[in-house]
């Protein structure tokens, strides 16, 4: 079972469908670090480039990808609605993963994005081009923690398919025990409380020097607080002059909970000032390790590239847990299907 990886950034999505028995037949990515990433562990069919500027696909049984979502997310400053002169640079490319669908004309299909995304013309874009070129689809906003993922990551996934109607996966993991009979939520505990607390810098277990004054206020910050618990005398001058502690987000030099999943890790959780990002137990940020274990990368997973580059490419990536739940959704509909007819179509 062949897939195309297009936006394949460092390879979480992909990594979650070899995980299930698929096999990647290329990749494109337009970052040299994340590219670089990719052929690491997984050889050298990566293309490090505008997508834009690739003429021919391979014939393969699925197409994957996430096409950028800045345009898509809240922390974006682009607006939703109609596409505008400027607006085609980031939120054009679904235009090109529809191209590669098009002329591949894979049994299957899964674009991966931000919850937004569903407010987005590129979803009518999507749903339109995917109704021309005979695939059915089924999409939802997936919570990561329902797939065995420690973190609440929320997802937009939609998967096509030209070989009958397509499903989701179900969630194996619930908030609460019992309540489906399903395994309760993994957590921070499960996931990195095996790491030294001091980091010893091997396999990227290693995280972002403080000054004494940014130490001073994380020692203030109790598990699973946040900013709102510093005193005046610690608290950052921009805070303090907002009309109360109230204003902004609560989750800013926010800690984490052992016994809980993380929030969204994004691609500065070095800085315990951009997130909820500080160790449950330690006075420092989460390092580079945990913030992978967080995303469900394997520890022999290699990163290339600085610290900045290789947490970058983490927060970008698909969980690879959550990959793979998917990827065995899409195996499940692929069988009985002959894969060894050519996956392009007669058209």
């Amino acid at each position: 079972m062949r897939i195309i990886d297009l936006f394949a950034g460092a390879g979480g999505f992909s990594l979650g469908f070899k995980q299930a028995g698929f096999t990647s037949v290329l990749a494109v990515e337009n970052d040299r670090h994340a590219a670089e990433t990719y052929a690491l562990n997984f050889g050298d069919h990566v293309i490090c480039g505008d997508i834009r500027e690739v003429a021919t696909f391979p014939a393969a049984d699925v197409v994957i990808g996430g096409p950028p979502c800045q345009g898509f997310s809240r922390l974006g400053k682009k607006t939703h609605g109609a596409p505008t002169a400027n607006s085609f640079e980031g939120n054009g490319l679904w235009v090109e993963y529809m191209r590669c669908v098009e002329q591949v004309r894979p049994r299957m299909f899964v674009v991966e994005n931000v919850p937004d995304f569903f407010k987005h013309f590129a979803w009518d874009g999507i749903r339109r081009e995917a109704a021309r070129l005979g695939y059915a689809l089924a999409h939802g906003i997936l919570n990561a923690a329902d797939y065995g993922v420690p973190q609440r990551r929320q997802r937009a996934i939609i998967v096509g398919s030209r070989i009958g109607r397509p499903t989701l996966p179900m969630p194996t993991h619930e908030q609460t025990p019992g309540l489906f009979g399903r395994e309760p939520w993994v957590t921070v505990r499960q996931a990195i409380a095996d790491l030294p607390l001091n980091p010893d810098n091997a396999n990227r277990h290693d995280f972002r020097n403080a000054s004494e004054l940014s130490i001073r206020r994380y020692m203030a910050i109790p598990e699973g607080g946040n900013r709102r618990d510093l005193p005046d005398e610690l608290n950052l001058p921009c805070w303090l002059n907002k009309s109360s502690k109230s204003g902004g987000s609560a989750d800013l030099m926010g800690r984490l909970r052992w016994d809980a999943p993380a929030l969204t890790i994004r691609t500065e959780f070095l800085k315990p000032e951009k997130g909820r990002y500080l160790h449950p137990q330690a006075h420092r940020s989460i390092t580079v390790r945990e913030g992978a274990r967080l995303q469900t990368f394997p520890d022999d997973f290699r990163f290339a590239g600085s610290n900045y580059q290789a947490v970058k490419q983490i927060g970008n990536a698909v969980p690879v847990l959550l990959a793979r739940r998917i990827a065995e959704a899409v195996r499940e509909q692929l069988k009985g299907v002959s894969l060894d007819e050519p996956a392009r179509s007669a058209a």
